[in-house]
């Protein structure tokens, strides 16, 4: 059975201070927000409302004990957050450099680098970890800047991102 969605646009709507919902209705958080700022409670029949568990959809319970699972990556407090910084382009002398210039001007550690060429072009994976006071947002923001249009282009997300995107 198709799950549920309760909307902020549903909330805005419904015509009471409280909205009754089944027990596996995922609630947006834009609704929770909007529930919340109206004063509006969202309950199940059997009482508050609490988020249900993620349908994994009908192979998930085999697929749990026949792929290979991946572990969730060690946490090392004294590290920052993980990046994964590619970059896709015409190749020439110096791109690498640049790239790696700037990440040691924010304090970030090269964990790993894969890197390919294919006649002109170029495409690098660099795996970092950002330690200190090192900001992810200033870091994005220099890298995502290199190159220009008609060289190479950047892109930087966290690691955590990337590895969930990838577990498809």
């Amino acid at each position: 059975m198709a799950r549920r969605f309760l909307t902020a646009e549903d909330v805005r709507r419904a015509g009471g201070r409280e909205i009754v919902v089944e027990a596996d209705t995922v609630v947006t958080p834009q609704a929770l927000e909007v529930a919340q700022a109206a004063g509006i409670t969202i309950r199940t029949g059997a009482g508050a409302y609490s988020e249900p568990p993620p349908d994994r959809g009908p192979d998930a319970a085999t697929d749990s004990r026949t792929l290979p699972q991946r572990p969730e990556p060690m946490v090392d407090s004294a590290l920052g957050p993980g990046l994964v910084v590619t970059a896709v382009g015409k190749n020439r002398p110096g791109v690498l450099a640049e790239i790696t210039s700037a990440l040691g001007q924010y304090g970030a550690s090269v964990i790993d680098i894969s890197q390919k060429s294919v006649a002109e072009y170029f495409h690098v994976v660099v795996t970092v970890e950002l330690l200190g006071g090192g900001s992810f947002d200033e870091l994005k923001q220099v890298l995502e800047c290199l190159g220009g249009e008609d060289d190479y282009i950047v892109r930087v997300m966290h690691e955590r991102v990337f590895r969930f995107m990838h577990r498809i």
